[in-house]
């Protein structure tokens, strides 16, 4: 690789096989190639350039790119800095699952017209996906931002603006959600899982207890595994073997939901 270029490359068996990037090039250019499935990224920083469907196309810092399966393209710097970015590489059969849970009933493999947009909600959504990938977070964080993820980038850029099937209030059913996720906590349950126990389609799940709650279920089991966690270490239990017990991969993972949710690290709280 060229100098200050670096690249990281891994794929997620568990989820149809997806390939992931997180890589920074300078004057690496990629040959026209294609993909069985989508590239879809977002810019951290510098801009890149490619050829997609007769056209070139510059996606600055910030912006999201979105190449659809079987597309050729290329791609590199747009000035000498060159730029970092992170893509993921989900197979048709994922976002066409995502489409198929907002309308309610089955659906085409989404197609995207607009090869970069610019919308800075979704684009840090895209990226904390990626991390989600990247790092040792519970199933239901991963599920929940991949289907979620997905979903609004159909809804907001597929060229046939799905009609997302209308949610009955459902403030019941997302209390006893809760209930179920405040008895569970440790336990590392996935979005498929908890929407089976319930017998509702993840998307419904996820929408609902957004909607009634503010907050992803996996977001609202962090902040009872924190709260477990504090009860914990005013006990004097070490902060590693909290950790284990309330659920999290490790006390790292602890320490960063902590301080974001408490505002000191357990270490600090623990005295």
């Amino acid at each position: 690789m060229g100098v200050g270029e670096q690249a990281k490359f891994w794929r997620d068996p568990a989820v149809h096989g997806l390939e992931l990037l997180h890589a920074r090039y300078v004057t690496h250019t990629f040959a026209p190639h294609m993909h069985e499935g989508y590239a879809l990224g977002v810019i951290e920083q510098g801009a890149e350039q490619f050829w997609y469907r007769h056209a070139n196309h510059i996606v600055p810092q910030g912006s999201i790119f979105v190449v659809n399966p079987g597309e050729i393209h290329t791609g590199s710097a747009v000035e000498k800095e060159g730029w970092k970015y992170r893509v993921l590489y989900p197979d048709a059969t994922i976002l066409q699952e995502a489409a198929r849970q907002i309308v309610g009933k089955p659906h085409d493999v989404p197609f995207f017209p607009d090869p970069v947009v610019y919308d800075p909600e979704l684009a840090r959504q895209i990226a904390d996906l990626h991390r989600a990938f990247e790092e040792p977070v519970s199933a239901l964080e991963r599920e929940s931002r991949l289907l979620w993820t997905f979903s609004q980038l159909v809804l907001r850029f597929a060229d046939d603006h799905p009609q997302q099937k209308a949610l009955p209030n459902d403030q019941g059913r997302v209390q006893q959600i809760r209930a179920y996720l405040e008895e569970n906590y440790a336990e590392n349950i996935s979005l498929k899982e908890l929407a089976q126990q319930f017998h509702v389609s993840p998307f419904y799940l996820l929408h609902s207890f957004r909607r009634h709650t503010g907050v992803p279920p996996h977001a609202y089991q962090a902040q009872v595994r924190v709260q477990r966690a504090r009860d914990l270490l005013r006990l004097g239990i070490p902060i590693a073997t909290t950790a284990q017990q309330v659920g999290f991969a490790d006390q790292s993972h602890l320490t960063r939901h902590f301080k974001r949710i408490v505002g000191i690290p357990p270490g600090r709280y623990r005295g």
